[in-house]
């Protein structure tokens, strides 16, 4: 009986022990490595994925990092430095076009237009974009998305950007706004929050949307390597659920409660600039409402890089996109 007593004993205690453990292999938490190309209110969902806890729902844990820059954001994703970059789809499109092995997949869209305004040095009352012919323009990087989007405008207005105006495109990224701020250019192209930032201390003032200009881009995506989908789809699948839960939280509230919970991410930008831009967003649709990356969207994309002279070649849809993980996640 005693013999008996012991032996129920140490089972007990072994699937006791056993038990704990189980649950915590189930519900292991995995580190995910996110690169955005750039902190900027543009990017709201992602933020309020990380605020509201929906990476944590999924058992994700996200360590975001900005890598200043759509070259940088690749380097970094094909070296393994980090799991996923948030970037412009037509990074993708340059890495397949230079023979890789282990194509970039664009699995989940976050912005469906251009994110940059134009802003004028003076203020206009009456603007009209042929009151660029001639002027001092300091455009974006070249060969980025920001730039050939403004190409395309531009030429969809009847000027040569590269004949009608003083095109500067030489200005380090990070470096254009403070450029203008010191006095080069008599128009530039800006991202939120510093268009309007600028507009508020005098420096500047938005008379044009670039993301109203150009219709649907896939402008910035979440991708990462086909390998990585192979891999880990499961974990994508989680990444993803969790974005398309904030996409549609930043769909159905108010600026203010979007920007209330994006706040921290702009210590250096005051709530009402926040909201303001927010608002801006959201009126011209800028935000996806879910992470389906769609084929107008693709080919309009390829349309904007071959008027810039930027595409290598086209490349059909089904070849740098997934939409299997998004639709899957949305039902």
């Amino acid at each position: 009986m005693k013999k008996w007593l012991k032996v129920s004993f140490s089972l007990v205690l072994i699937a006791i022990l056993i038990i704990p453990l189980a649950a915590c292999g189930k519900d292991k938490v995995q580190n995910i490595r996110i690169g955005e190309v750039t902190r900027s209110i543009f990017y709201a969902p992602q933020y309020v994925a990380l605020e509201k806890g929906y990476f944590e729902e999924e058992g994700l844990n996200v360590e975001l990092t900005t890598t200043a820059g759509g070259d940088k954001t690749m380097t970094a994703l094909l070296s393994d430095s980090i799991d996923i970059a948030l970037v412009g789809s037509e990074t993708s499109i340059y890495v397949y076009a230079q023979g890789s092995n282990d194509p970039v997949i664009n699995f989940a869209a976050l912005t469906q237009t251009d994110g940059t305004f134009l802003v004028s040095r003076e203020k206009i009352n009456n603007f009209s974009w042929d009151q660029l012919k001639g002027a001092t323009f300091l455009g974006q990087r070249k060969g980025g998305m920001p730039q050939m989007v403004g190409e395309f405008v531009l030429k969809k207005h009847g000027i040569d950007p590269h004949q009608d105006l003083d095109l500067i495109q030489n200005v380090d990224f990070a470096n254009i706004a403070p450029a203008f701020a010191s006095g080069t250019g008599e128009f530039v192209q800006l991202f939120e929050p510093t268009a309007s930032v600028f507009e508020q201390e005098g420096k500047g003032y938005i008379v044009a949307s670039f993301g109203e200009e150009s219709g649907n881009l896939p402008y910035t995506t979440f991708m990462t390597k086909e390998s990585t989908i192979k891999e880990n789809k499961e974990t994508v699948e989680k990444f993803t659920r969790a974005i398309y839960k904030a996409q549609q939280w930043v769909d159905t509230h108010t600026a203010k409660e979007i920007a209330d919970v994006i706040k921290g991410y702009f210590d250096n930008t005051n709530i009402e600039t926040i909201e303001m831009v927010v608002e801006r967003y959201k009126n011209q649709g800028s935000f996806a409402t879910n992470p389906i990356l769609n084929e107008d969207g693709w080919n309009n994309l390829q349309d904007v890089m071959e008027e810039a002279g930027e595409l290598p070649e086209r490349i059909d849809y089904e070849t740098l996109v997934n939409t299997e993980i998004a639709e899957g996640v949305m039902k």
